[in-house]
């Protein structure tokens, strides 16, 4: 194959600021005010949540890599030759490089990234260090319907997601079922899924993990209402807000929110929003599962266990299923 030297081009599926509009304005009107965690990943916001993953307390990150690292040759002999990697959420595609270095003949790699700053950057870097790569870069939301491009949809020959960095755990568990049943008719009959996952543990691990001491952190989360300041025309005072994160032991989940610390009135467009004195805005889950019930969750989306590896201090976990 000829080093490809054309321009990137990206299919562009984005979100439009008035899709954006429409969540936040619901979010902020429901008794627990609330705004979808995929707002979080502006390019400021992918680009602090990369430094999150370079602190010493964000274990996940850290843990996900030792086990690619270690075990990336077993993972390839399992995937086979001739695959399609598919990777929804590919933020800066650092783990898919321990994959791609011993992958036998990709058929390609598709990245699927809601911003597309962050994914141009991506591609741009991934054509440099594999130039032989056929790279498909996606801008999308992949929690919501899409089409690939037709070159992938007709791709015959087998199909693998590779859904990293425990993103899964965002969604409630009934939510995490359907996005693994799209990720199984994405690859379609004897397609796989590679899937990272957090573990469950002592809760002192969370809340370092998520409430940092150099307040990074916090500055991801407060950036959410910047973001919003500046695309909707909002009037948050970012002084205001504190971030908060806990582990809710009875639904195991990380849970962050921003807590309002006065009374206060704020505007988002043309509505506003009253704030008591410690109410909170629900930014994200992160949900925790054992093995055992990770894999009866994709058994439910028609997932079959064929194999999981764990770092040695058992934080994390990285499973490998095949559809159904």
């Amino acid at each position: 194959m000829n080093v490809n030297t054309r321009p990137i081009e990206i299919f562009d599926f984005s979100v439009e600021s008035n899709d954006m509009q429409k969540e936040v304005l619901i979010g902020l009107s429901k008794s627990q005010k609330s705004i979808p965690p995929k707002y979080l990943y502006d390019e400021k916001g992918s680009l602090i949540f990369e430094k999150i993953c370079q602190l010493p307390e964000y274990y996940p990150t850290r843990s996900e890599h030792e086990i690619l690292k270690t075990n990336a040759k077993e993972m390839a002999t399992l995937i086979g030759s001739d695959a399609l990697i598919i990777e929804p959420g590919s933020g800066s595609g650092d783990k898919i490089r321990h994959l791609l270095k011993v992958l036998k003949n990709p058929k390609g790699y598709i990245p699927i990234e809601i911003s597309r700053e962050i994914l141009l950057r991506m591609t741009e870097e991934l054509h440099e260090e594999f130039p032989d790569l056929n790279t498909i870069p996606v801008c999308a939301d992949f929690t919501l319907d899409l089409e690939l491009p037709l070159s992938v949809d007709a791709y015959s020959g087998k199909k693998v997601v590779f859904f990293p960095g425990s993103t899964i755990g965002n969604l409630n568990p009934s939510d995490a079922v359907q996005l693994l049943k799209k990720f199984g008719k994405m690859t379609g009959h004897g397609g796989a899924v590679l899937i990272g996952v957090d573990l469950k543990k002592d809760h002192q691990y969370f809340e370092k993990a998520y409430d940092d001491s150099q307040g990074i952190t916090a500055a991801f989360n407060l950036n959410l209402l910047e973001r919003i300041n500046r695309e909707l025309d909002a009037s948050f005072d970012l002084k205001k807000f504190t971030h908060q994160a806990y582990y809710n032991e009875v639904l195991g989940r990380v849970e962050m929110h921003l807590v309002s610390n006065i009374a206060q009135l704020v505007r988002v467009n043309q509505t506003t929003f009253r704030f008591r004195e410690g109410e909170t805005i629900h930014t994200e889950n992160s949900y925790k599962y054992s093995v055992e019930e990770f894999c009866e969750l994709a058994s439910k989306a028609r997932l079959e266990i064929k194999k999981h590896w764990q770092d040695k201090k058992n934080m994390f976990c990285i499973y490998y299923f095949e559809k159904e």
